[in-house]
């Protein structure tokens, strides 16, 4: 799906129900939105700003922002935003509403520790911080010093080494449950670690996980 065009084989309400479901914006909230940008120049609904850029005798230019950040740029048929009752909600099942759903919780599975391979990635796991060692400075090859340390992080099925660099050190610390998403399993020095690339991420999480085992139990 592109940023900021419709598809031709794509339907108004169907990419306003992909705009609706990808942003978490209530479809009914989105469809009265739409309204009021028409009439007003400028809406909001949830975290999507719109504006109406121009308007025809059958229909006007939208455009979509996240952030300010373009999203999306298309034209309705005036007709559409005449519609009784919400076109976006009945358009909420559609292929391609399933396929975006399907896509997203693929990579959103949450995968054990003991379950990792050396080489896989897209790996999104929920772990605790068991201990971070003192940080070692190295020179990259990039030509450059950077700050690293191999954290120990567990689950309830086994721990393993997270590779943090420079300020991903200071943004967690033992005791802390984490979300890393993205992440890519390698092997290092004869054992298995996660490292986070530039399109990973790494997060606290307020919850802590209570069935996480003690690291040398039983």
């Amino acid at each position: 799906m592109r940023g900021k065009a419709l598809r031709k084989n794509v339907s108004t309400g169907e990419y306003l129900a992909f705009l609706s479901m990808k942003y978490e914006v209530d479809p009914d909230k989105l469809f009265h939105a739409l309204i009021s940008a028409e009439e007003n120049q400028k809406s909001t609904s949830g975290d999507l700003s719109i504006e109406c850029r121009c308007k025809t005798q059958d229909k006007a230019m939208f455009l979509f922002l996240k952030d300010s950040k373009v999203v999306a740029q298309f034209s309705i048929r005036k007709e559409f935003l005449l519609e009784r009752g919400n076109p976006i909600r009945s358009l909420m099942k559609t292929d391609m509403i399933r396929r975006y759903l399907a896509k997203k919780n693929r990579r959103s599975v949450s995968l054990p520790i003991r379950d990792l391979r050396t080489g896989m990635t897209q790996v999104n796991l929920k772990a605790k911080v068991l201990e971070i060692p003192k940080p070692r400075l190295v020179f990259t090859r990039y030509g450059q010093y950077a700050s690293v340390a191999n954290a120990l992080i567990a689950d309830e099925t086994g721990t393993i080494q997270l590779c943090l660099w420079n300020d991903q050190i200071d943004s967690i610390a033992a005791g802390d449950t984490i979300q890393i998403e993205n992440a890519r399993a390698s092997t290092f020095g004869g054992q298995k670690q996660l490292r986070i690339g530039r399109k990973g991420t790494l997060s606290n999480v307020e919850d802590p996980y209570c069935q996480l085992k003690e690291a040398h139990g039983p």
